[in-house]
């Protein structure tokens, strides 16, 4: 299968990711343990691989990030 995303990240929200969580002063433990009240389970080496782009993320991930950090699925898009 080929590879959409070309280069050496993985991800074009990770740097989004980060930013919301240090917004409202979580950790990345912190914010690993919250998506499992969605069924969202993302470790916290998962969170600072997407946060550092070396990690994709999925659909399902974004939608509960989204959720746990209050802030639509469209602001992780924005430059």
């Amino acid at each position: 299968m080929p590879r959409i995303i070309e280069g050496k990240r993985m991800n074009i929200t990770g740097n989004k990711v980060k930013e919301f969580r240090k917004e409202r002063n979580l950790s990345q433990q912190e914010l690993s343990n919250q998506p499992e009240t969605l069924a969202v389970y993302i470790c916290r080496g998962s969170i600072s691989r997407i946060e550092d782009g070396s990690r994709t993320v999925t659909d399902i991930e974004l939608a509960g990030l989204s959720e746990i950090l209050h802030v639509p699925v469209e602001r992780f898009f924005e430059r």
